[in-house]
């Protein structure tokens, strides 16, 4: 959820550079922010610091004296308040050494508590001050990354942290559950907590894996475990995301620039993705038991993927929300295959089912979009979705990449491999009409009539039940309409007791073997006064608005979750909230 930076080089304005940087992390979610940093002179005998609450938007950093090493973070509330005390970087007393924390020190009361009882004295209500007084009190009796290496090893739960001292020509890092990655530049290194904050500065990356620690310098990198401080072999990766991609460009939001790049992603899915679908549709092949977990979208995502593989390979594949699947997992063996879907590769619920796997042994693949994230060093088999950044909280084109990748696998497995790469050429075409500006300003025109409501249902049938989840959960995510994604036959079990007059209803209605009975159930809806927005390939009389779809098969779900996309976007607009940072929500989910 948080973010972090840091920087250590050849530069007089690592502060300013590290400020910067946490402007490129916004998106992780925060609600308070700060830079810490080694003065430059000599003569100094305090770190610089500056925190603020809020957003940082177009604020400055202020007066930052000139440093070549710094750190920074955005903060997400958990211990305390949002306020400048709880914000970090957090000191020591005597504000020589600074710290910089993710996760949550499950055992902070106890370390706290043995510290006050030596007279520590602390400023804040957060866990994370905790560390930096065990770093001044380890400092007594040793150099600063063995006491560094010593606090760390004092911590219970998932954590990252990073720390400074005055004197020390270092930045140490270390991580166990909560991800890191150094940066390698040409007389720079940084540390980060996304792989977003150092595209503008480096592309060469190494991934702390947990129980490791760096000690980071401006002309060399050391890194070494924890428990045993033994070196460690380094072995770099290349980010392959560019500058353009975290950038806005024309665009007034990322999350439209994001929706307006799908059909370029399908486009290049269907045309170069099959390799990569083969080696999981092998996998899949070789299995007795294959299991699909994600969390959020990734989870309907999932839910999608039983009817594509039901449907086009004749193949039962179970699925599970990523933060439930840990408790299902007694029936897996080394014949499973769980297949884990993810955008960031680092959200906790499923790194932490996926170590439940395979401690069953069951073989582990990760279709995700984050090359080194922790999901994909974990797997057995790898699948790169190829999406790009997103920077918008809300997940757009990463979802479309897994519906196509599925897609293909599933014609794979079938012996229709062809048939899968047209599949998913058709979905590029189909998005890319949705995006002309005759749908879109029909999109605005029906956003503009319902962006006062307060409730709203998505229904479908088949694999449009899914997609109107996904519609319901883009739609609450970024407007907060309390919309509800329903399978269509199931209004009659209960929801109908909530239809009143005017209440918006968006309706999947593509002409496959659920277009006369998703019909039904608008008509119902329509019958207690609602409002009815259909989006099939032809209108009908039950459909106050409609928005035109070409029916491309089992694929029409991908125009479909678009629309909703865009409703979610456009009502937010409308509503004057920000769509790409949505209140109470961060895009990388690291703690439980």
């Amino acid at each position: 959820m948080c973010g972090i930076f840091g920087l250590v080089g050849d530069t007089k304005k690592a502060g300013q550079t590290v400020f910067t940087a946490l402007k490129e992390l916004e998106y992780r979610g925060y609600d308070s922010w700060g830079v810490a940093g080694v003065p430059l002179h000599t003569n100094s005998t305090k770190l610089i610091c500056s925190k603020k609450v809020g957003k940082i938007l177009d604020s400055k950093i202020g007066r930052f004296a000139e440093s070549q090493i710094a750190i920074g973070h955005t903060r997400w509330a958990t211990h305390g308040g949002v306020t400048v005390q709880n914000a970090h970087p957090h000191l020591d007393s005597e504000q020589q050494v600074a710290i910089v924390h993710n996760g949550i020190i499950e055992n902070f009361a106890q370390l706290r508590d043995n510290l006050l009882a030596k007279g520590y004295v602390f400023r804040s209500e957060t866990d994370s001050e905790v560390f930096a007084h065990l770093l001044t009190e380890e400092l007594k009796t040793t150099t600063f990354p063995e006491a560094f290496r010593r606090s760390f090893m004092q911590l219970e739960g998932l954590n990252a942290v990073v720390a400074i001292k005055l004197g020390e020509p270092s930045i140490l890092a270390a991580r166990n559950g909560s991800p890191l990655l150094l940066g390698f530049g040409k007389k720079s290194h940084f540390i980060s907590s996304d792989p977003a904050g150092l595209i503008p500065h480096t592309k060469q990356v190494y991934y702390l894996e947990d129980g490791e620690y760096a000690e980071i310098q401006a002309n060399s990198v050391i890194i070494k475990t924890v428990r045993t401080n033994k070196q460690q072999k380094i072995v770099t990766k290349m980010l392959d995301w560019n500058v353009d991609q975290v950038s806005k460009g024309s665009f007034e939001h990322f999350m439209l620039k994001e929706i307006y790049e799908q059909p370029k992603i399908l486009s290049e899915i269907a045309s170069s993705g099959q390799a990569n679908a083969e080696r999981i549709a092998r996998c899949i092949t070789k299995s007795y038991g294959s299991y699909l977990i994600g969390c959020g979208t990734g989870a309907y995502a999932c839910l999608a993927g039983t009817y594509i593989f039901s449907k086009i390979a004749k193949r039962h594949v179970n699925w599970a929300v990523g933060s439930e699947f840990g408790y299902q997992v007694d029936f897996l063996t080394q014949k499973s295959a769980v297949i884990a879907l993810s955008q960031s590769g680092e959200t906790m619920d499923i790194l932490e089912s996926v170590k439940q796997a395979r401690k069953k042994e069951a073989t582990i693949l990760a279709i995700v979009n984050s090359i080194g994230s922790s999901l994909y060093r974990l797997a057995d088999e790898k699948l790169l979705l190829g999406a790009g950044p997103e920077k918008a909280v809300a997940s757009t084109k990463a979802f479309l990449a897994k519906i196509a990748y599925l897609l293909l696998i599933a014609h794979t497995l079938a012996g229709k491999k062809d048939q899968g790469a047209a599949c998913v050429k058709a979905a590029a075409a189909a998005t890319q009409e949705i995006l002309t500006s005759t749908h879109i300003n029909n999109v605005k025109k029906i956003s503009k009539r319902i962006a006062q409501s307060e409730h709203m249902f998505v229904i479908g049938r088949g694999v449009s039940y899914p997609a109107a989840l996904e519609a319901a959960l883009k739609i609450k995510e970024i407007s907060y309409i309390h919309a509800e994604g329903l399978a269509a036959g199931e209004l009659k079990h209960g929801a109908l007791a909530l239809i009143e007059k005017g209440l918006p209803c968006m309706v999947f209605a593509p002409k496959d073997e659920t277009y006369q009975a998703t019909l039904s159930a608008a008509m119902e809806v329509k019958a207690r006064g609602g409002y009815i927005i259909g989006c099939a390939e032809e209108r009908h009389e039950v459909f106050d608005a409609f928005i035109p779809v070409t029916d491309i098969g089992i694929a029409t779900l991908i125009p479909n979750v678009v629309i909703g996309q865009l409703f979610a976007y456009y009502l937010s607009v409308e509503k004057k909230l920000d769509p790409d940072k949505p209140r109470n929500l961060a895009k990388s989910v690291t703690v439980k």
